[in-house]
């Protein structure tokens, strides 16, 4: 598995890391031992990073990740969970006093003195713009709470925004085959400030697998079921904005782009890791198999100039008229 340097972290992380949203809620049931089968693969498979949050699950797959750290202290995992999403969405609410008590929860979850690394949690966006905000967080590395902070984003606007401050240290932002616009600017503000990209949603919620049909249902319990037009939290989550059938026609064609001997799914996870600047990728997983899927994604041949060529004009015909702009 390739590390890569983590911007102003000064520490390596897997390229292909591990998000852990769905061992916490939202995408169905996940019995705790079949989680902690899933981390297990992930590391046996080279993994380094496991991305989390305080919500998944309100703290649940923080403390999966917990209990794993204590029962493999050498596995030299490197955590990155977010805050900010435990108080209604205003910008008055992301103060010193609760970024405290929300980064004491999480070191109690996970079971660490200092956080690896605390991201804003897609925040409304004048947070981005608050000198107030990433004060608060420079007080949070002072105090020995947290090593490093980064946000996560919904808009290139918002990453460019958090870039610009020195302190930052990475962007987590929706960067997949059906969601280029990141790498007009972001990508390359990033890779200049030093700055790390954590793409996220990476096969747009599963469209890119290339194995759901208009016959696939989702459990009640899923967000693919109960956030399709943004219901419960931003659209663009849920299928990275897409309308689930235009998905479904460009994941047809996607498929038909996979090299011999690699599936859909790892074909979008090698073509985000080919991106220059772009620190890790974070698919979830919720069995071992694919976690250890995934983890193979990282050791494909680069895929040729033509196959990249054919995912921009992929995206180009089906979906940049069709993607909201705030996307």
């Amino acid at each position: 598995m390739e590390q890569r340097e983590f911007g102003r972290l000064g520490r390596k992380v897997s390229v292909v890391g591990l998000g852990t949203w769905q061992l916490g809620a939202d995408w169905g049931e996940v019995g705790e031992q079949d989680a902690l089968a899933v981390l297990d693969a992930a590391v046996e498979a080279g993994v380094t990073f496991f991305d989390t949050a305080d919500v998944y699950g309100d703290g649940r797959s923080e403390q999966l990740i917990g209990r794993y750290l204590r029962e493999r202290p050498d596995a030299g995992i490197f955590v990155a969970t977010k805050m900010g999403r435990r108080l209604p969405q205003l910008e008055e609410n992301y103060t010193l006093d609760n970024f405290r008590a929300w980064t004491d929860r999480s070191r109690a979850n996970l079971g660490v003195d200092t956080l690896d690394l605390v991201q804003l949690h897609c925040p409304p966006s004048p947070v981005h713009s608050s000198a107030a905000v990433f004060d608060a967080l420079d007080t949070l590395v002072a105090e020995e709470r947290v090593a490093a902070y980064g946000v996560s984003v919904e808009t290139c606007a918002e990453a460019l925004a958090a870039i610009a401050r020195p302190g930052t240290a990475s962007v987590q932002i929706i960067l997949n085959p059906f969601r280029l616009k990141p790498l007009e600017e972001v990508v390359p503000a990033a890779r200049e400030a030093g700055v790390g990209i954590i793409a996220r949603v990476p096969l747009a919620s599963g469209l890119l697998s290339g194995k759901y049909t208009r016959d696939t249902v989702f459990a009640e319990n899923d967000h693919r079921t109960f956030n399709r037009h943004g219901e419960a939290f931003d659209q663009g989550e849920t299928f990275s904005g897409v309308g689930f059938e235009e998905g479904l026609e460009a994941a047809v064609e996607f498929a038909e782009l996979a090299p011999q001997g690699a599936t859909p799914a790892q074909t979008a996870l090698r073509w985000i890791v080919q991106q220059p600047g772009v620190t890790s990728v974070i698919p979830g997983a919720r069995s071992p198999e694919q976690a250890r899927a995934n983890a193979d994604a990282a050791g494909l041949p680069p895929l040729p100039g033509a196959t990249l060529d054919a995912v921009g004009d992929l995206y180009d015909r089906r979906l940049r008229a069709r993607v909201h702009p705030r996307w």
